[in-house]
């Protein structure tokens, strides 16, 4: 079923991508910083919404844009249906709709689309795969000592860590050797692929932000932890995604004096 919500989202999304989107700013309307969100993201939840209440009435939602909907049913949706809503207006291919399905509160799949590359990347403790047109492969996290050896991905560490979280992942950065930004929650996604080593992500996340990408990287034999070490809440926050238990256990030694 899984598939079958990215499909709606993508008929929804793809109109509008590169085109006449509908921004509107969040953040205007309560005195804070440039938050958009655009008839893309709405239009694509409310489809999978429909979807949901068409096909399984008894699971509940919980959603960027439209709330909670029987968050405390045994069968729960956690629907993201533009992550990267900023690359979305900058006409950047890298935004992703991000679909999870708890079971019990634990996120049991994890499915993070890309439409426009018309790439689906699935994921369950059965295994990861990604899904194209010309055919599905199985998905797997590549090896890696350490981060002397890693790519690293982050999205945007001046607008969206705390000061000592900026401080904490510059230590990260110095010692990876490579970094990139602005990858959202397809970074996630490339570490299952395995050509991503790790991910680093802030406070800030959010639920519908992360929980996709547990199932996928886990999956694909990755690891995905708050910067303790330990398993993700049902509400976000930090976040390090990585293929290699080397890698994930050295980058949470500098992360931990900003831990929280």
């Amino acid at each position: 079923m899984a598939m079958e919500l990215a499909r709606a989202a993508g008929a929804a999304i793809l109109p509008l991508f590169r085109a006449d989107h509908g921004l509107e700013d969040k953040g205007a309307a309560k005195g804070q910083a440039f938050d958009p969100v655009t008839a893309a993201d709405r239009g694509a939840e409310a489809a999978i919404r429909q979807v949901i209440a068409e096909r399984c009435p008894d699971h509940g939602v919980l959603g960027e844009e439209y709330g909670e909907d029987r968050v405390d049913a045994e069968f729960v949706w956690v629907l993201d249906p533009i992550d990267g809503t900023r690359g979305f207006i900058a006409g950047i291919p890298l935004w992703t709709t991000l679909i999870a399905l708890r079971w019990r509160g634990e996120p049991v799949v994890g499915l993070i689309a890309q439409p426009y590359l018309d790439e689906i990347f699935l994921g369950t403790a059965l295994g990861s795969r990604l899904i194209r047109p010309d055919g599905t492969r199985q998905l797997a996290v590549r090896a890696c000592p350490g981060l002397g050896s890693a790519i690293v991905g982050v999205t945007d560490p001046l607008a969206y860590f705390t000061p000592l979280e900026q401080t904490a992942f510059s230590r990260v950065r110095d010692a990876a050797r490579l970094t990139r930004l602005g990858g959202d929650a397809y970074f996630f996604a490339l570490t299952a692929l395995g050509v991503l080593d790790v991910v680093v992500e802030p406070t800030a996340l959010k639920a519908w932000d992360v929980e996709a990408a547990i199932p996928l990287i886990q999956g694909a034999g990755g690891f995905v932890t708050d910067w303790r070490g330990r398993p993700i809440g049902r509400d976000g926050g930090q976040i390090v995604a990585a293929g290699d238990r080397a890698c994930l256990d050295e980058t949470l030694a500098l992360l931990a004096y900003a831990a929280v």
